[in-house]
């Protein structure tokens, strides 16, 4: 330090005002990122849980608090550029105007559309089933798609152009999720790659540099404590296992593979029996519904009867995706995997569950929208019939489903999780007290949410509020899932990793992305929009406003967007990124190569204490240029040390 002000005073002016005023904005921006880290959602809660339940279950509730920003975020970008333009300019604020869809080349008996709106004396349970499934007086609210029926709004000198912004919003907000997901992703897989690489930096880690030095308080120590101590018992746990299995017989190999062969079998059954289970659930409601229920025939005897059929996919939807985790969960004891892969494979088969589940019901759907068998129909481009505003029944399918969800989460946490505590707390019998405490499965609940956030990126375009739905959902869940994991949950006799579990709930959660592409991508270019709602009421797609928008370009400007989407563009292009791809992962094993001639020159000079100083200070040099790798200054000293 002493030496650097000596040398400042042979600087120019200018020199030393840079270098001043660097280190004046890096010390505010340190500040200003010490202090935002105490503006972060739910800090306080998190690292309790931490220190109680260890690392893994932490990641969990961090992977929670994550979805709920982004919802937020998402809910941002509708409300911004599709809801709140359309409430302003019908109610004209701001000198607002708008102009309705003109119809176009449309047939009348297409544009038919009478939604199910509440008029007259109305009881107190149509609000409650309305406010369950969607219908009634929420059907022409800014919750679904029928509602946005604006051409344009101007305001003052600007036309905002409402089917263009409503889906460039869509294409928006999955791009926002995709780059999000990755970025996170890309932390957690250097995290993972290293701790796979070796397991001694590991331990070193937690002995040397796992202690953080500026906890004063003694609470704050003991979490700490306790978080080190579960992170050194995960370690132990999967090391046991690895030597467990290095030291299989032939007949105990052959014994587990065996019962492993077994175990997938009746998890294929399982899997069979819910999508068998959920296809017929669908095809018998699409089959059955009576059209009536729509025009609240409260004098209709069968009303109950109609109503459960109408919401049947839903209700087989949930206890599918309740029941057949718990199989699963109970199944992967008896294969003896270590705890991070038992929570991998069983995330995985709970993924076919939930997912394909959506996929069904979304498929039976679309086989009875594009089903024509008139005229009449074919005219229209959809079963105008039964569905005139088809996006707003899938919709409030996507709504359904979310909402009995959330009234699955909450049911379980209230009418099981609480009276098993009390149970084995109050009641002496040996049946009840080996049934033992609920232990907080993470694969579960991380498919719970996974399997919510994916309803909800489908569901945006249909339903433009259900991010908010979503964000006051994953609020409640949090305290839902803290409540219980405090009060009626135990910590895990196998405890799990976090940094291997943060990467793989990506993983996870960016398969639900991709699958939400699919539905969307058919929807939106596919099958043909509803004549007699929404914004797109004049397009044979969706997608078609897009063309339709270029056209009113000059014309330079459209020869640029054609020609972008010319092979002459997509060729070269595609070369190019393979060629940079190429690069990289040159790149990437030059590195790792460097990385290993380095690591055997470190057990080289291990046995030389004269030579291993200055030897090391080289080695961590070269290793901190590797950009892709980050191995730690303690395995290096371990090492020369002979430890």
């Amino acid at each position: 330090r002493d030496r650097q002000q000596a040398d400042t005073k042979y600087l120019s002016g200018w020199k030393q005002w840079k270098r001043t005023s660097s280190k004046s904005l890096n010390k505010v921006l340190s500040e200003v990122k010490e202090l935002s880290s105490y503006l972060k959602l739910w800090r306080q809660d998190i690292h309790s849980i931490e220190g109680q339940f260890g690392t893994g279950i932490k990641s969990y509730f961090s992977f929670l608090r994550f979805l709920v920003l982004l919802n937020f975020i998402i809910f941002i970008l509708m409300f911004s550029f599709v809801i709140f333009p359309s409430i302003i300019s019908e109610y004209g604020l701001f000198n607002s105007s708008f102009a309705a869809i003109p119809p176009k080349n449309v047939e009348p008996h297409c544009m038919v559309y009478e939604p199910s709106g509440n008029k007259g004396l109305v009881y107190f349970y149509t609000y409650l089933k309305d406010l369950l499934s969607g219908t009634g007086f929420l059907e022409v609210t800014s919750l679904f798609y029928g509602y946005y029926t604006i051409d344009a709004a101007q305001f003052s000198v600007l036309r905002y152009n409402l089917p263009l912004a409503y889906l460039l919003a869509t294409f928006a907000y999955l791009a926002l999720s995709l780059l999000w997901i990755i970025k996170r992703s890309v932390a957690g897989f250097k995290q993972n790659l290293v701790h796979v690489e070796n397991q001694f930096q590991s331990y070193c880690n937690k002995v040397f540099a796992g202690w953080d030095f500026c906890i004063t308080d003694p609470n704050a120590a003991r979490l700490k404590h306790s978080s080190l101590q579960y992170e050194l018992q995960t370690d132990l746990e999967e090391e046991r296992q690895k030597r467990k299995i290095e030291g299989r017989t032939m007949k105990e190999k052959l014994r587990i593979y065996s019962l492993r062969i077994f175990i997938n079998i009746i998890v294929l059954a399982v899997l069979s029996g819910c999508f068998y289970c959920i296809y017929r659930a669908t095809v018998f409601s699409q089959e059955n519904s009576n059209v009536s229920i729509r025009h609240d025939d409260i004098n209709d005897t069968n009303y109950q009867a109609n109503l459960l059929v109408q919401y049947l996919p839903s209700i087989v939807i949930t206890l599918a995706n309740f029941i057949a985790p718990q199989i699963f969960s109970f199944l992967i004891r008896f294969e003896d995997y270590t705890p991070a892969f038992e929570i991998k494979l069983t995330l995985m088969r709970c993924v076919f569950v939930r997912l394909a589940s959506i996929g069904v019901l979304l498929f039976s759907l679309w086989s009875q929208i594009s089903y024509c068998a008139t005229d009449r129909c074919k005219a229209c481009g959809y079963n105008y019939e039964l569905y005139p505003c088809w996006e707003s029944e899938v919709g409030q399918e996507m709504y359904k489903l979310m909402i009995f969800d959330f009234i699955i989460i909450l049911a379980v946490t209230l009418f099981v999780d609480f009276p098993r505590k009390l149970l084995v707390t109050h009641c002496s019998c040996k049946p009840v007290q080996w049934f033992g405490l609920q232990e907080f499965g993470i694969s579960d609940n991380v498919l719970e949410i996974i399997y919510g956030q994916t309803i909800c990126w489908i569901g945006t375009f249909f339903s433009p509020l259900l991010p908010a739905i979503a964000t006051i959902k994953y609020f409640i869940i949090f305290y839902i899932k803290k409540i219980s994991l405090l009060h009626t949950c135990k910590p895990s006799a196998r405890p799990v990793r976090a940094s291997s579990s943060n990467f793989f709930f990506l993983v996870v959660l960016l398969i639900g992305l991709v699958l939400a592409f699919v539905p969307l991508g058919i929807s939106i270019a596919h099958i043909p929009s509803s004549k007699a709602c929404g914004p797109f009421r004049n397009f044979n797609t969706s997608w078609a406003v897009v063309p339709d928008t270029i056209l009113g370009f000059p014309t330079a400007l459209q020869q640029v967007f054609h020609s972008i989407a010319s092979e002459a563009f997509a060729v070269p292009f595609f070369m190019v990124i393979c060629l940079i791809m190429f690069y990289f992962i040159a790149l990437a094993g030059a590195h790792k190569r460097v990385v290993e001639q380095l690591k055997e020159q470190l057990v080289m000079v291990r046995f030389d204490s004269l030579f291993c100083t200055p030897v090391v200070f080289f080695v961590v040099s070269v290793i901190r240029r590797a950009e892709e790798q980050q191995f730690s200054v303690f395995w290096i000293l371990g090492v020369c040390t002979g430890s």
